[in-house]
């Protein structure tokens, strides 16, 4: 099974090291406009093979791609001083309107996943492109807030003393400051958080909830200012999708996809929780049992993004 990665910086070669180290994959092929960045990558984590799982690790262009199942999208340009969000997205739609066609002409059956910032917006024209070469939206799909939900995740198991992978919380909307933490689901091996705490005599009080929401909603910012960038986490977090698509696991991850609504905003991509297979995208995002709260800010998150599609659109046709 083949995976090709375009952007080979922190995160695409992070990716590609996650899949290494838990065998996901036969080939992978890393694709950057810095060749000699990339084939640095590739010989890199060739020689990490002998220490983890048998895969071939290649550099390559564009039609190397040929074959691929799935091909991640950690592409794009940073952010110039003064420049605003709007002009930072505008350049990255530039980047993508190249990249897009590139990739679907060396690998018209595969499966794109976006890791590039902002995430919701950058799938959202993915989409638009790919659509105009008949791929479905379907075969789309951004990280959306799979690192804000496992951030939240292990938090809260650390509060109560659980492993992560029994306590069930989603992050959703936007990737960044305005996403939703949808404290009124969360629940510990199927138990509610407070009954959960109360059994157990576990504190658990405004505070406590107020400062794991503040850690999640600005973990990014900490770990920037620590160490410059964020890699460990998402670079696993686009493995674990790799690994759901390869093995059609029907999984369910606050991933992005288009939307047709979202609390009450039209034809957006934000994160919401989807169940993702072999295929992709499976149908529409599922339900949730949000409080009126919960939803006014997912509306609010939405409708912020869905301001810069529609002002990125007109940008792009002007």
């Amino acid at each position: 099974m083949k995976i090709g990665i375009v952007g080979s910086g922190l995160v695409g070669a992070t990716a590609a090291y996650a899949m290494v180290m838990n065998g996901i994959g036969r080939q992978i092929v890393l694709v950057d406009l810095n060749k000699e960045r990339a084939q640095a990558e590739a010989d890199d984590l060739y020689h990490a093979v002998p220490f983890a799982s048998p895969l071939e690790i290649t550099a390559g262009d564009y039609e190397d791609l040929a074959g691929c199942r799935v091909v991640i999208i950690a592409a794009g340009v940073g952010q110039r001083p003064g420049e605003t969000r709007l002009q930072l997205l505008g350049r990255n739609a530039t980047v993508f309107k190249q990249v897009v066609p590139a990739i679907l002409n060396a690998a018209p059956d595969a499966i794109l996943v976006v890791a590039t910032n902002p995430v919701d917006i950058m799938t959202h024209l993915t989409a638009r492109y790919a659509a105009q070469m008949g791929v479905s939206p379907d075969r789309v799909l951004g990280s959306g807030t799979m690192l804000d939900t496992a951030r939240f995740r292990a938090l809260l198991a650390r509060h109560v003393g659980v492993d992560s992978r029994h306590v069930h919380a989603y992050v959703i909307g936007e990737h960044g400051d305005s996403e939703v933490l949808v404290w009124s689901m969360v629940a510990v091996g199927g138990v509610p958080l407070l009954e959960f705490c109360n059994d157990r005599g576990i504190t658990w009080n405004d505070e406590i909830k107020a400062g794991i929401e503040n850690r999640v909603r600005n973990a990014a910012y900490h770990i920037i200012n620590g160490k410059g960038a964020t890699y460990y986490g998402i670079g696993s977090a686009l493995a674990r999708v790799v690994d759901i698509i390869l093995h059609d696991q029907r999984s369910i991850l606050t991933i992005c996809n288009p939307e047709r609504n979202v609390a009450g905003v039209e034809d957006v991509t934000v994160a919401m929780p989807h169940m993702l297979g072999g295929n992709g995208v499976i149908g529409e995002h599922n339900p949730l049992s949000l409080t009126d709260e919960e939803r006014s800010q997912l509306h609010h998150s939405a409708s912020l993004i869905k301001g810069l599609i529609t002002d990125l659109i007109e940008q792009e046709g002007a």
